[in-house]
């Protein structure tokens, strides 16, 4: 990756004498393996420790406003948004962080937001060991508002329903919670 970017960057006619630029291709490689698309590495998945409800919680648990960053695959350049997930506890519970962690995984890698949202769905449904798994994803692509049609403000909203989310009124309860304190501030 290092040595490709400093060709990159020569072509772009930049001068990598300049003390600024000089470890940028060591920088971008660096950020790319560890950070940016480290999801691409199966030993990143977190692990996910699930308890016991001994409280006995029926009722849906939704986890919204979760920030991401991502890149689309088709031009390398980022994908910013917010997941809300929401689920029914098959008997066990699961740390609200692990749930970060897993939209973090799938999230850090060349993307596309359709698959971003399966992704996240079906490793919700693993993880918790239920099918009772709802996913909604409002993300800005900058491939649309940096080049070609250059929009800007606007979002793209994918969702995934599965289990007792499949049922209008159980759907609409949760669109409902994400509309809660949606104003507020």
């Amino acid at each position: 990756i290092e040595s490709h970017f400093k060709e990159i960057m020569i072509t772009l006619g930049l001068d990598l004498t300049d003390d600024s630029l000089r470890g940028t291709p060591k920088r971008v490689a660096k950020m790319y393996i560890e950070e940016i698309f480290s999801g691409l590495n199966p030993a990143n998945e977190p692990q996910v420790a699930l308890f016991e409800n001994k409280f006995g919680y029926k009722e849906m648990l939704v986890e919204k406003n979760i920030l991401f960053y991502s890149n689309c695959e088709h031009h390398f350049v980022p994908i910013v948004g917010k997941v809300h997930v929401a689920y029914f506890s098959s008997g066990k519970v699961i740390g609200l962080s692990k749930i970060n962690r897993l939209v973090h995984y799938y999230a850090r890698r060349p993307q596309v937001q359709e698959r971003l949202t399966r992704q996240i769905a079906t490793g919700l449904q693993e993880a918790l060991q239920t099918r009772d798994v709802a996913v909604m994803v409002d993300a800005a692509h900058l491939c649309v508002s940096m080049r070609g049609v250059q929009d800007h403000g606007g979002s793209t909203v994918t969702s995934a329903y599965h289990g007792l989310f499949e049922q209008e009124s159980v759907r609409n309860e949760f669109l409902k919670y994400l509309e809660i304190g949606k104003n507020a501030g």
